[in-house]
């Protein structure tokens, strides 16, 4: 179990990276361009990292090398583009981040898909799912906030009664006085 955790870290952190990178970016209302350049670039090694013991020969693994290569710098000249000025200024900050990780999560899906890698293919998945639940949860922030407020009132109230009450051995026989 230990064996199989381990090899599922890379995917799990390259998650888990992404969506810290949206979460950052709708709080700092900045997007972070050296970060989802850095994001692609990691993915983009461990697309060629765990495909590499599979690869048999010189031939193939620099055909995987290069068309990796090629493949990833697409998905940054890709991002670069909505970074640019001109772009920018159409689209709102936070915005921007979920553009990012919508483009990361294609580049990452196709990646899976050419590479006939599952891990990876749901990796890109999971990132292109992240992009509504994210703007859902950001919407819905202030309703789950609501709900919170609720139940801890109702919390309150309910352990406030329970702590009035008078307990069962306590009891007052009015015949022994």
């Amino acid at each position: 179990m230990a064996h199989f955790l381990w090899q599922q870290l890379p995917y799990v952190v390259a998650l888990v990276l992404a969506i810290a990178g949206v979460a950052y970016t709708n709080v700092s209302h900045q997007p972070l361009v050296g970060y989802w350049e850095f994001l692609a670039l990691s993915i983009g090694v461990v697309c060629v990292v765990t495909k590499w013991p599979e690869t048999q020969g010189k031939e193939a693994q620099f055909r995987l090398i290069w068309t990796q290569a090629l493949h990833w710098v697409a998905v940054l000249v890709t991002m670069n583009v909505m970074l640019v000025s001109g772009v920018q200024q159409l689209l709102p900050t936070p915005a921007t981040g979920l553009v990012l990780l919508t483009l990361l999560a294609l580049g990452t899906f196709l990646a899976g898909v050419s590479l006939l890698s599952l891990q990876i293919s749901f990796l890109g998945l999971a990132m292109g799912v992240a992009v509504p639940a994210i703007s859902w949860l950001k919407q819905s922030v202030f309703f789950f906030l609501l709900g919170a407020v609720l139940l801890i009132g109702l919390a309150i109230t309910f352990w406030l009664r329970q702590d009035g009450r008078p307990t069962a051995t306590s009891t007052n026989n009015p015949t022994e006085d």
